[in-house]
């Protein structure tokens, strides 16, 4: 049985060299760039959008049921 320490170097030595997952990073990085943007751009189209529901739920209160 290899010691702790052992044990805990040979993990990391392993992450270093192991490219398996490197594609699934990228995709993770990328939409965390992505959520980002989005959330700096929402604001201003949260206003717009909150705005034409408001116009299409007047609308649809003022039409005859």
């Amino acid at each position: 049985m290899k010691s702790l320490p052992r044990r805990i170097m040979a993990w990391t030595l392993r992450l270093l060299y192991e490219d398996r997952a490197q594609d699934l990073i990228e995709y993770a990085l990328m939409a965390g760039a992505v959520a980002v943007a989005a959330g700096a751009f929402m604001p201003p189209v949260a206003n717009q959008i909150s705005m034409i529901f408001s116009k299409v739920a007047n609308l649809a209160g003022s039409t005859p049921g």
